[in-house]
């Protein structure tokens, strides 16, 4: 038997399954006594007492101790820490050690062990964990007195369910980081988010993420083995999500105690939990499910141990003394751990075994082997760096302040992703733990604080990316008020961008709602869901608004569509009447009827002013009763051709007409030209844009064509445009190009006074008319029914004007080569003594060839005729007189202009 501390105070273990309240006696009892301290076995189980002890005893009192954290004020009182960070010969009142059954842990059992056989208080000692410890505590501590506390609340088994289907404040357990953030990831998508609790988090971390759970903020945390020791959570379900974990070592299973240590978590105090198993987890086998229910399981049969009465007289006596064995059958020679592993790997570099000069230097070198390998790169990592902190305390007696704040400044970044910020964490508790060593860092308090900045910093950061990654904040918030069935609060900002209590959800785009593109299909029926409960009144005030702004602020799209300044709010439909297109308002159905009512009305409104102001001449001209017989019935083929109709379309009607029924339609504007029958008026860019939606629409087009930019008087052709596009765009197709019909009218005037039988060339005012090229304009010509016959000829240079004729004096001959550039000799310069050939110029004689099949509306014209032979061009007076007298013409019945010309087609 071990020797105990001398103690004449009770000793009691308290034991039973979890929800029994054992902590939370453990507390009432510690601050019933003057002095005492509580040993927890997690960094974030010690967090979570501390802050209860400091709000009810305040933090003066109150120190809090662990590998990597140490606050300790002048006056303590209680302190709460970490098995392995206990302070020994403190003499305290009070003793507890909680999850006493770690002392079968193969990792840190021995570290559990040890405080079982020597921690002791001086008036109260309590050992709290699970009643498997029963025997190995009567046989180790037999003055000890049994205390047993029953399960608040009732556990069952509901057996497997998939992660959909598991309900709120479910808690689903992985044995790994990989598996925890699949898990996590899939709950996202499917339940809006869920917090993450691992126990590499940090305490701040880990509380950030309990408190979005704890909150309400999300319904599901997904955490690791870690919430089964000690972490009080308001979890109703435990779901395994595997049943294997590794120990370090290899992969095993859990044993039906550890399970229920995990499961009994579920329903906290008096509420009944449940556990059960998803994912890809078997079943639970039936006796494992009735030991968790009933809380009955094998005893522990032994406890780890190490010997920590330790020699340091030299390595090899150390290494012994760790690996002493024992007689005693309750304890078992602990696992080879970390820090003997280490220390016989430091001990073989001849570097350090060359400063271990004596027990001083054993006991530092010792102390060193006990910083945990926090980072998990390798062994071999992890023995280095060990080897130059050995390396900097033994020579110099310190860690170099620079080499430590190096160190540090690598890991001080916030930036990256999870796994960044993870390892980064890791490596800042490393730095953390030296930094509580006292003596090793010059300015101990200033590298606590900092090292604890640091941490706070990158904590903060985790927290962030682990909530950005695995929590929609704005799908879990709108959830939970629609769950409690609070009226949810919208807002539309002046870009139509939609908040519903403050998270942004989509975008209202008329009356019609746009939810977020990102969200998924589970999402996206929860956004939908919240945007039309809270958007109900903002749909009746948009439509009161709408429904009174000025026509001014409501446009037509070329493709019918109705705007409210940059809104869609609805488009265009086909009507009975072409003049009469029907409304099609874009408003969801769940803003009622009533709202899609104002909106259509409003609509409708205004696409008839805009008609009735458009088509001004022509409605009223429809309307005029002094039209009677053909010129009302003319009038009426203009009402239904929106105002332009190709004249060969209507020729028997037009020649039908006679004088005065011409005149009664001219005063409305009408014209009758030698390709069209437009009105003018109707031209214009507004009404001609308008046409071609109302004709597009009567056609029942799929893509309605555009209209032409303004003010120009040919554009290219179309490729595949409907028939009749060119008719209401207000030009007419001739060639590959089309040219506006008012400017085509004013092209036919010039045209009348010119030989269309015997051929003339383009003047200057047609190709002005037109903005053509000569080429450009040959092929407009020929897509009117000309032929165009190309020629070159000699350029006439044009006279100077100091050599023109004064009054009537005869123009001077001029020889070619004598002008200003002849040398005095009266001999032409070089240039112009070889000169390669007179300038030529292209040009083109029009006559009438009819218009080719299918040609009359300005077709695919014919192929160019041959041009002509070159030759040296005549002047006026040679080419009139070489002329025969001219014959009598003959009317050819299909030119339009020959008719005009010889006065039998006046209008």
């Amino acid at each position: 038997m071990y020797d105990l501390l001398a103690s004449t105070g009770r000793v009691t273990a308290v034991l039973g399954p979890t929800n029994t309240g054992k902590t939370h006696y453990a507390i009432e009892r510690m601050l019933g006594h003057r002095t005492g301290i509580i040993g927890l076995p997690l960094r974030l189980l010690a967090r979570e007492v501390y802050d209860r002890i400091v709000a009810l005893r305040g933090p003066s009192v109150v120190a809090l101790v662990t590998g990597e954290e140490r606050i300790v004020p002048e006056r303590v009182q209680y302190w709460v820490c970490t098995v392995e960070a206990m302070p020994e010969g403190m003499g305290a009142d009070f003793i507890a050690i909680d999850e006493i059954q770690l002392c079968a842990d193969p990792e840190r059992g021995h570290v559990f062990t040890s405080r079982l056989l020597h921690a002791r208080g001086l008036h109260e000692t309590l050992f709290l964990g699970a009643e498997t410890m029963k025997p190995a505590i009567g046989g180790l501590v037999p003055e000890a007195q049994f205390m047993k506390r029953e399960r608040f609340s009732e556990l069952s088994y509901t057996g497997s369910k998939k992660i959909s289907r598991l309900k709120p404040r479910s808690a689903i357990v992985g044995f790994s980081v990989e598996n925890v953030y699949a898990i996590a990831e899939l709950i996202r998508r499917q339940k809006g988010g869920c917090a993450v609790v691992m126990g590499a988090l940090s305490p701040r971390t880990r509380n950030a993420q309990v408190e979005l759970y704890q909150n309400g903020d999300v319904d599901y945390l997904v955490a690791t083995d870690a919430i089964g020791m000690g972490l009080n959570l308001d979890v109703t379900h435990v779901a395994f999500s595997a049943l294997d974990k590794f120990d370090g070592r290899r992969m095993r299973p859990l044993m039906p105690n550890e399970l229920a240590q995990i499961a009994g978590r579920a329903g906290r105090y008096t509420e009944p939990g449940t556990f059960g198993v998803t994912g890809e987890a078997e079943l639970l086998d039936e006796r494992v499910v009735e030991q968790i229910v009933n809380s009955r399981f094998a005893p522990v049969k032994g406890l780890q141990w190490r010997n920590d009465r330790l020699e340091f007289g030299s390595v090899e006596r150390l290494i012994r003394s760790l690996e002493m064995r024992t007689e005693e059958d309750w304890l078992h020679r602990a696992r080879e751990a970390d820090d003997l592993m280490a220390l016989k790997a430091l001990s073989a570099i001849a570097e350090v075994d060359a400063r271990l000069a004596g027990p001083r230097d054993v006991k530092l070198l010792w102390d060193v082997c006990r910083i945990p390998d926090f980072r998990g790169i390798s062994h071999g990592e992890h023995v280095s760096l060990l080897e130059k902190i050995f390396a900097f305390l033994h020579d110099e007696g310190r860690i170099p302040t620079s080499w430590f704040a190096g160190q540090i400044t690598r890991i001080d970044r916030s930036d990256g992703d999870i796994d960044t910020l993870s390892k980064r964490l890791a490596y800042i508790r490393t730095w953390t733990y030296v930094a509580q060593r006292k003596g090793w860092v010059e300015d101990e308090s200033h590298w606590r604080g900092e090292t604890r900045a640091v941490e706070d910093r990158l904590s903060d950061a985790l927290h962030g990316a682990l909530t950005q990654r695995f929590v929609d904040r704005r799908t879990s918030v709108l959830l939970r008020r629609l769950k409690q069935k609070e009226s949810l609060v919208a807002d539309v900002n002046d870009n139509g961008d939609v908040t519903v209590e403050g998270e942004t959800i989509g975008r209202l785009d008329g009356f019609r709602f746009i939810q977020d593109q990102t969200a998924s299909p589970e999402e996206a029926k929860t956004l939908r869901q919240a945007a039309l409960a809270a958007l109900a009144p903002h749909f009746n005030l948009r439509a009161d608004k709408f429904y009174n702004a000025p026509d001014t602020e409501m446009d037509f799209t070329e493709q019918g569509g109705l705007m409210w300044g940059e809104l869609a709010v609805g488009k265009l439909v086909k009507g009975d009447d072409p003049l009469k297109p029907g409304i099609e308002a874009f408003v969801d159905e769940e803003a009622g009827a009533d709202v899609a009512e104002k909106v259509k009305r409003r609509l409708q409104h205004f696409i008839d002013r805009k008609i009735a102001a458009g088509f001004e001449p022509m409605l009223e001209m429809s309307k005029d009763e002094t039209l009677t017989g053909l010129a009302k019935g003319f009038a009426f083929q203009m009402v239904e051709a929106l105002g332009v109709i190709p004249r060969d379309q209507v020729a028997s009607e037009v020649k039908a007409l006679d004088q005065d029924a011409r005149g009664l339609l001219r005063k409305h504007g009408v014209r009758f030209g030698q390709f069209t029958i437009f009105m003018p008026l109707l031209l214009k860019p507004a009404p001609t844009r308008l046409r071609l939606v109302l004709w597009s629409l009567s056609k029942g087009l799929q893509e309605f064509p555009e209209a032409p930019p303004p003010g120009l008087v040919t554009v290219p052709a179309v490729k595949d445009a409907p028939e009749g596009y060119y008719a209401n765009a207000g030009y007419r197709l001739a060639g590959e190009r089309a040219i506006r019909i008012d400017m085509l009218e004013r092209l036919a005037d010039q045209l009348r006074s010119e030989d269309s039988r015997g051929g003339f060339e383009a003047k200057a005012d047609m190709l002005s008319i037109t903005g053509m090229t000569l080429e450009q304009f040959a092929d407009l010509m020929q897509g009117l029914g000309y032929k165009a016959e190309k020629g070159e000829r000699e350029k006439v240079k044009a006279v100077p004007a100091e050599a023109a004729p004064q009054g009537g004096d005869e123009v001077p001959k001029v020889d070619a080569v004598a002008d200003s550039s002849s040398l005095p000799d009266g001999t032409a310069s070089p240039e112009e003594a070889t000169p390669e050939g007179p300038e030529m110029e292209v040009f083109y004689t029009f006559t009438w060839g009819g218009f080719a099949r299918g040609n009359r509306g300005g077709g695919k014209p014919k192929p160019r005729g041959k041009p002509k032979p070159k030759g040296p061009r005549k002047d006026k007076a040679q080419k009139f007189s070489a002329r025969p007298p001219k014959k009598e013409k003959a009317i050819d019945p299909d030119n339009p202009f020959a008719q005009a010309l010889m006065g039998l087609k006046k209008d």
